[in-house]
């Protein structure tokens, strides 16, 4: 027959297992940090290439993600989707289409798209050289489960 201690006792070791792997899960925090590029290896992707900068946490976010993209002339990253968390992109070289409220408009360098939560987005180099663009994407506790 289980005491009343027994039950506390597992009940306590549960909680300490489900606490423990929710602290396991969690990403590292990004403290003051400077990243040079050119230390950051660019990687092929079928489309152009991707460098990753970092996926931390921060002390008012529970994921900041920086990556760069290159886009090859007349590629598109992945088909127009939507996700719950948000993004910024910051166009540096190129020219773009972007999806917004259903319709394409064209970007260049300098210009700066923000996909917000739920919502349709697309991006395609129209241009004739790669393009290149920073995306910032950021979950905070106030972003809708997957």
């Amino acid at each position: 027959m289980l005491t009343r201690r027994d039950v506390a006792v597992a009940l306590f070791s549960v909680a300490c297992t489900v606490g423990g792997l929710a602290v396991a899960d969690e990403l590292p925090m990004l403290g003051p940090a400077a990243f040079d590029r050119e230390s950051i290896p660019a990687k092929e992707t079928a489309v152009g290439s991707v460098r990753s900068f970092f996926t931390m946490r921060t002390p008012t976010l529970e994921q900041l993600e920086v990556h760069e993209t290159t886009l090859n002339p007349g590629k598109m990253p992945h088909p127009p989707h939507k996700h719950p968390n948000e993004e910024m992109l910051v166009i540096r070289q190129g020219t773009l289409e972007a999806l917004v409220k259903g319709e394409w408009k064209r970007v260049g360098p300098g210009s700066v798209i923000f996909n917000a939560s739920n919502q349709l987005h697309g991006l395609r180099n129209v241009g004739s050289e790669p393009a290149v663009y920073t995306v910032i994407n950021f979950k905070t506790d106030k972003t809708p489960a997957e």
